[in-house]
């Protein structure tokens, strides 16, 4: 197992603790130095915030623990392909590397619908990894969504 997939490991632990909480299984951690900085998943409705996902809260926590918004240095994990949102935030962030798990063929902006990392605007290089343990990391997603189905 590589360093990645050990990592991802980690990710996809969150992602489940978000489908305990009722939320999309999506989950995030950020590393520097070798160390786990800080872990998140996605909790838009635990929280009433459409912008509670797993990126964003895990660049919130890493950011408060490091006492900087700037996560240079930094490598975050996570499940499923960032959006347009989280993208941007992960670029406010100065993450230097992205790695996720599934391809999101209908939000995602790493490569899927939309390929946002050489996008002219931003001023930051962000080194893209997609694939990472893409069947684990969907089938957290799928379990989820045919639980929701046979829920109705």
């Amino acid at each position: 197992m590589n360093e990645d997939e050990r990592w991802m490991q980690i990710a996809i632990k969150e992602a489940y603790k978000a489908s305990s909480e009722n939320e999309v299984p999506v989950g995030a951690i950020i590393i520097k130095n070798g160390l786990i900085i800080a872990k998140g998943h996605n909790q838009p409705i635990l929280k009433s915030d459409p912008t509670a996902h797993a990126e964003i809260q895990v660049i919130r926590k890493a950011s408060k623990k490091l006492k900087n918004y700037r996560l240079t240095e930094s490598t975050l994990y996570v499940t499923l392909e960032p959006c347009a949102m989280c993208f941007g935030a992960i670029m406010q962030a100065r993450i230097k590397r992205v790695v996720f798990g599934a391809y999101d063929p209908k939000t995602g902006v790493c490569g899927s619908c939309e390929d946002l990392q050489d996008a002219i605007f931003f001023h930051h290089k962000v080194k893209i990894t997609g694939g990472v343990f893409e069947k684990k990391s969907q089938a957290v997603l799928q379990e989820f969504f045919q639980k929701k189905r046979k829920e109705k």
